[in-house]
């Protein structure tokens, strides 16, 4: 484990170099922690220096009270990649971690080579729906809105009791710290990129799995007509964490774009 304190807080996250490649940045979505990206780097190729990191107030980061904007997310993962001194990384965002993604290449330009932006829009939900969600967890906690938020996640197929894999990603839901997730919904509940996206002078690529609930293909696609010349690839047979239903086809979908964005060689 690694821990590093940048923008005022502790961060938790991992560095692994392991190979003379590009660097990828993953950042992942509310109500998770780096952990989901362990079946995607297991079949990802040994050439890259891959970050992963648990956001403010989620996994073994430091969280502090709600509410949080867009932009305590990303000046935390900006001092972060400024402190391991990373140069031109792929970054990666799944849901929030895509809206980080978008809001880090808008406002620094030229910080990041190119972005993969996941299950991520530029716009998610309304006021409404958060305003709804934030009051349920307050009052009842996350267990309260849990089941829901699992059949937008995962498939029919995948959503069984008897499936260890669903239990375990479940219990990283219900554990994540109650401030992280409150703070990071009014952080979702109040970005709105349509106009920033637009201006995105950088490789695109927006990756939706074919059952997300939580961003379907269509709301994907949208963000992905807001973006110059941005490519739409849907995954077939999972919901909104692809890395985790199909992690094989994820994981090469990430191989290709670094390749193209970096000029790289794919692997045999």
């Amino acid at each position: 484990m690694a821990f590093q304190r940048v923008n005022g807080i502790v961060l938790h996250y991992s560095l692994e170099r392991r190979g003379p490649g590009p660097t990828l940045v993953f950042a992942n979505s509310l109500g998770t922690d780096f952990r989901i990206w362990d079946l995607l780097l297991a079949e990802l190729g040994e050439r890259y220096t891959v970050l992963r990191y648990d956001k403010r107030g989620h996994g073994l980061s430091e969280a502090t009270p709600p509410p949080y904007v867009m932009d305590d997310h990303v000046d935390d993962l900006k001092a972060l990649i400024d402190h391991l001194e990373l140069r031109d990384p792929l970054v990666v965002g799944l849901s929030i971690g895509g809206m980080i993604a978008q809001r880090l290449a808008h406002r620094h330009p030229g910080l990041a080579r190119g972005l993969i932006l996941m299950d991520t829009a530029h716009r998610i939900g309304t006021d409404e729906l958060w305003n709804q969600r934030i009051a349920a967890v307050e009052a009842d906690g996350i267990a309260a809105i849990a089941d829901g938020i699992l059949a937008r996640w995962f498939t029919a197929a995948y959503r069984r009791p008897e499936n260890p894999d669903f239990v375990g990603y479940s219990n990283m839901l219900l554990r994540t710290p109650r401030e992280g997730y409150l703070g990071s919904s009014a952080a979702l509940r109040d970005a709105d990129y349509s106009v920033d996206v637009a201006g995105l002078g950088l490789p695109v690529l927006c990756v939706v799995g074919d059952k997300d609930g939580s961003t379907p293909p269509e709301l994907v696609r949208s963000t992905a007509a807001l973006i110059p010349a941005a490519e739409f690839i849907v995954v077939e047979n999972t919901g909104h964490l692809p890395c985790i239903e199909q992690p094989k086809v994820t994981a090469a979908l990430v191989e290709r774009f670094a390749d193209k964005v970096f000029g790289t060689t794919a692997r045999p």
